[in-house]
This record gives C-alpha cells, sequence and structure tokens, in this order.
C-alpha cells in the first residue's frame, strides 16, 4: 500500500517550504530514446525540479515538450537516462511508492465494476477483502459516486469514468497525485466542474494526499489550479520558467490578476526559446528548425483574423474569442512567426509588412510572395529546392528528404515534416508532388526565386 503522511493536512503557503517538505525531486534529468532509424531522440534535458508538501504544481507546455515524459519520470515509471529522481530522499530504482497517478484515458478495466476499479491497487497492495471495501467505498463517496458500486464502465459518462480514476487513486492515500491532462477528454462544462470539485476537495484537511501535480497545456487551468507553474520548452524539453501564482481561492477568471497570469504565462510559452535562434551568420536547418504543423489555409485564416483586429491581436483573447487551446494556436503563432508574418511582443501579436504584403495581395501575387517567404525562411522548404536543382532532371522521390529526416524525427514526426513542406511548396508553386511516384519536382519558379534569394541566404 502507498504510505500516507499525516502532512497533508498541513497545507502551506509555498513560500513557507523547507528542505523537509520535498516529496519527489528531480536532479539533473536527462532522457532519450531510440528512434526508429536506430538514432537518439532527446526528450527531457537537465530538469531540475521538487514536488513539496501542500502545494499544486502545473506542468504548462506545448505538444512535444516533453510534460508527460517528464511526469512518468517522477512517477518512476521511465527511468532516466542521466540525473536521479528522489521520493523523500531516495533515489528511484523503480516505480515511486508516493505516487498515485489519474490518466487523461481513464485507463479503467471495462470488465470490472466502479468498485471492483477503485479496489484494484488496494488489492495489489494485499490490503484484506473488508479493508479494500470499507476504503473503496469512503473513496466513492468522497468523489461524488455513491450509487454506482455496481455500475461497469460502458454505463457510465466520460465524467463518471474520470471519477472513478480519482477514487482509484486517492484510495491508495499517496503523499503525490499526479494527473495527465486529466480533464482534456471530457466537455467543457464537465471538466470545469470537476475541476472545481477537486479543487474544493483539495482545501479540505482531510483529503488523502499531500501534493497535486497536473500536467496540462491549458493555460487558464494552471492559473485555476497550481501554486506554482513550471513551463517547459521544447527541443529536448526543459523547464524555461518557474512561475509562483499567489492568487486567493478560489479564483475568479475574470479578476484583473487573474488575466495578468494568463497574460504572462501566454507570453512565456508562446516564446521561441533561446536555444531555436539562429546564430549569426549561420542558415537554420530542418532539424534544428522544424516546420510547425500549419496549413497554408489555417495561415491564411490566423493572419486574417490578426488583420481584422487592425494588424495586432492580444494572443489570450484571441485563443479565447476563439475558443481554442494554446496547442491549436501555438502552430499557427509559430508558422506565422517562421515565415516572417508575424512579430509577437510578450503576449502581443503584430502583422509585420510581409504579414501586410501576403493578405493583401490577389490571389496570383499571394502565390509569390509565400513561395519568396518559404524559401527564404523555411529551412526545410529550401533544402528542397535546393535538392531538387541540384538533381539530374529537377525530381527527387520524397524517400531522400525522409531519410534524412529520421536522422532528427520519429518517423511520424518526419511524416508531418515532409507533408507540411510539400503542401507549402505546392502552394507557392515552387515543387509539386506526384503521389503515385513519389516525386518532387521543380518548378520554374522556384529556380527563379532561390536565385533572387541565395546571395542573401549565403551571406
Amino acid at each position: 500500500m502507498v504510505a500516507h503522511s499525516s502532512d497533508s493536512a498541513s497545507k502551506q503557503s509555498p513560500d513557507a517550504h523547507s528542505a523537509h517538505d520535498a516529496l519527489v525531486e528531480a536532479v539533473g534529468v536527462h532522457t532519450s530514446f531510440p528512434a526508429a532509424d536506430g538514432s537518439i531522440l532527446h526528450v527531457l534535458d537537465d530538469v531540475n525540479m521538487t514536488l513539496r508538501v501542500g502545494e499544486v504544481v502545473a506542468i504548462l507546455g506545448k505538444s512535444g515538450s516533453g510534460k508527460s515524459t517528464l511526469l512518468r519520470t517522477l512517477a518512476g515509471l521511465i527511468t532516466p537516462s542521466s540525473g536521479a529522481v528522489r521520493y523523500r530522499g531516495e533515489q528511484l530504482t523503480g516505480a515511486n511508492p508516493g505516487v498515485a497517478m489519474v490518466f487523461q484515458s481513464f485507463a479503467l478495466m471495462p470488465w470490472l465494476s466502479v468498485l471492483e476499479n477503485v479496489e484494484l491497487g488496494l488489492r495489489a497492495a494485499g490490503v484484506s477483502a473488508t479493508d479494500r471495501r470499507q476504503r473503496a467505498l469512503a473513496a466513492i463517496e468522497q468523489i461524488g459516486l455513491e450509487g454506482f458500486e455496481k455500475a461497469y464502465p460502458r454505463e457510465l459518462s466520460g465524467g463518471m469514468r474520470q471519477r472513478v480514476g480519482f477514487a482509484r487513486a486517492l484510495v491508495l492515500q499517496p503523499d503525490v497525485l499526479m494527473m495527465d491532462e486529466p480533464f482534456s477528454a471530457l466537455d467543457a462544462l464537465t471538466g470545469e466542474n470537476l475541476r472545481s470539485e477537486l479543487m474544493m476537495l483539495w482545501g479540505r484537511p482531510d483529503f488523502p494526499t499531500s501534493c497535486i501535480c497536473i500536467v496540462t497545456h491549458n493555460i487558464e487551468e494552471a492559473v485555476l489550479m497550481a501554486d506554482r507553474v513550471l513551463v517547459l520548452g521544447s527541443g529536448p524539453g526543459h523547464i524555461k520558467a518557474e512561475v509562483p501564482v499567489l492568487l486567493p481561492r478560489p479564483r475568479d477568471r475574470r479578476s484583473p490578476t487573474f488575466e495578468a497570469m494568463v497574460d504572462r504565462l501566454y507570453a512565456i510559452l508562446a516564446d521561441r526559446d533561446e536555444a531555436a535562434a539562429p546564430r549569426k551568420g549561420s542558415v537554420p536547418g530542418p532539424l534544428t528548425h522544424p516546420l510547425p504543423d500549419a496549413s497554408v489555409g489555417g495561415l491564411a485564416g490566423f493572419t486574417e483574423i490578426v488583420y481584422s483586429h487592425d494588424g495586432q491581436a492580444d494572443l489570450p483573447d484571441l485563443a479565447d474569442e476563439l475558443s481554442f487551446e494554446v496547442d491549436d494556436l501555438m502552430p499557427l503563432v509559430d508558422a506565422a512567426r517562421m515565415l516572417g508574418l508575424l512579430e509577437v511582443e510578450g503576449a502581443q501579436a503584430f502583422l509585420t509588412a510581409e504579414g501586410y504584403r501576403w493578405h493583401l495581395a490577389g490571389m496570383h501575387d499571394s502565390k509569390e510572395v509565400f513561395a519568396e517567404l518559404a524559401v527564404a525562411h523555411a529551412p526545410l522548404v529550401r533544402t528542397i529546392v535546393r535538392a531538387l536543382e541540384n538533381s539530374n532532371d529537377g525530381a527527387l522521390r520524397d524517400d531522400f528528404f525522409r531519410d534524412l529526416l529520421l536522422r532528427g524525427f520519429t518517423a511520424e514526426d518526419a511524416q508531418q515534416q515532409l507533408d507540411t513542406a510539400i503542401q507549402w511548396g505546392r502552394y507557392g508553386e515552387l515543387y509539386d508532388f506526384d503521389a503515385n511516384t513519389g516525386e518532387l519536382i521543380l518548378s520554374e519558379v522556384a529556380a527563379a526565386i532561390a536565385a533572387l534569394l541565395d546571395g542573401d541566404l549565403d551571406r
């Protein structure tokens, strides 16, 4: 059974911590995995963090930043390639005995009833049948599922199934409750209700855990729940910022202080990592500067919206206005910045002169503007154009570029990079793609643009 400390009843200010409050620590954690082609994929780099008694910590980041890998590493489900994870000062060599997990996908056993699902961890820990049943029933009541003990997962709504997940974790009375995007699979209202109920339970002295750690990509969720937010940067994942949330509970998302905190986190999350900026005099490459997963149509719609806001927009307000999550909006922001269509200062986005030029151009001219910007600023598009120029007949199979991309990406990400580059290049009429033969074929437009820009790019 996971031991529960009496510390959970003494929640304290995040500023009042001492070294004795540390529950889980990551020290110089680096995590890598072998890629499909035998190379190494670096997921986490030099992560140092501590989870302490009496606090809620949110790990916030874009898709691909390593949030879930970090959470599973802290839980002892993934062994770091280097560095260490400690629980109450002892280095982990397996699953963390002080942690219980709640997953996005609910992860319930469909052939077991609600009561049997909640009892699973206790059964594995060897708790007697009588104690197991008593504790499981208490957890079911605490999480608001009384009357559904005999129901099966297929008979429950998504929100009720996630409640079972919470009850199954809390019945273990863990030191740390870890949650991986626990509300993202639910509709907005159900997620909001469940989140509010969880925070009400957290405020009670009898809540059976000492610390909560939640992985999320939702900035408002992080501000609503957390005492501290750790913002992860990408490529590989690293802690970009640690931001305390010093707002009283319950938190009002309409208050100016709440909105200011959302703006601050959005600005940190939207900012490019310093490591991603090209060194002076260097030309970014396709492995170091991947193409954001954004379509030309999506970019056109995004620049149209910013244009309609007088050429500038507050990104958090825009995301809220469009009912976007940050993962939906950020690829468009990153792509617009890469192509020079947009500049971002803090949480404010501004159309550049090139952004206005592309948006206001007619159909034919807009293709030419986009082609020019893609060759100048999108490394993979430029690489494809130059490779085709250097081939005998201006044509190469897509396998050539896919094999090169596999040196730095997983097979899935390499294909996404190639698909994006093909779409961007075809829109700009830089090259065409024959799906039957898998060949990319250079156009006359590409040669002219490459020649025009070649001097600037090589300086």
